[in-house]
């Protein structure tokens, strides 16, 4: 792929947009199977719980959490408006029952009340904030007290052989994601690291794994 291809998939992929965001969200529900049911293992959800998710593109995934238990409320926020758009789509009945709420947002001011959510997670979209620092501390502000974040991500072994990465992505190790949860108040109380299905890249299968941070305010 030539420079140009690779940064317009970069950008489609921090916020999908225009003609091709539709087909941008279809295959991230593709690539993003096995990181998502990892980081829904991991939240441990629990009955009652009120929990947000930062970036959930088209909502695809969102039906697979609340089947857990429908006394569970989701909150999605991106800032996509396609996806936005297309979360409603995908999540009608939800929404009618009161379980689901989607909303167009910026992680950098979460449009909230302070502790307002027992659980917040976000799946695959970290390496696009420009402040990390400001959207864990709106974090920290809806959490609940002794509520928890789950950070997931692929770790920066895998993402460095992603061409595309170079154009507005931040890549994580297991150490720099610990540092980066620590230093902003939060008690890291889980740290998963696992192996996923060969993926296709390039021609090629190539390796993929998740790599997520539980932790607790």
């Amino acid at each position: 792929m030539d420079e140009e291809t690779l940064k317009a998939i970069a950008g489609q992929l921090r916020q999908p947009t225009g003609e091709y965001a539709i087909q941008v969200g279809e295959k991230m529900n593709e690539g993003n199977l096995h990181i998502n049911l990892n980081t829904f293992e991991a939240l441990n959800l629990a009955t009652g719980d009120n929990i947000l998710e930062i970036g959930m593109g088209n909502g695809y995934f969102v039906k697979i959490i609340l089947s857990i238990d429908n006394s569970i409320k989701y909150t999605g926020c991106d800032f996509s408006e396609i996806m936005v758009d297309e979360a409603h789509k995908q999540n009608e009945n939800f929404i009618t029952s009161g379980q689901a709420v989607f909303l167009k947002a910026d992680a950098n001011e979460l449009p909230f009340e302070p502790e307002t959510f027992d659980k917040v997670f976000s799946v695959n979209t970290i390496y696009f904030w420009d402040s990390p620092k400001i959207v864990l501390a709106e974090i920290w502000r809806v959490l609940k007290p002794k509520g928890q974040i789950t950070i997931s991500v692929r770790p920066k072994s895998i993402m460095e052989h992603y061409p595309f990465v170079k154009y507005g992505f931040r890549m994580f190790t297991k150490e720099d994601l610990t540092e980066l949860i620590t230093n902003n108040d939060f008690k890291v109380i889980d740290i998963i690291e696992k192996a996923e299905p060969e993926v296709e890249l390039n021609g090629e299968l190539t390796k993929t794994a998740t790599l997520l941070i539980r932790a607790e305010k």
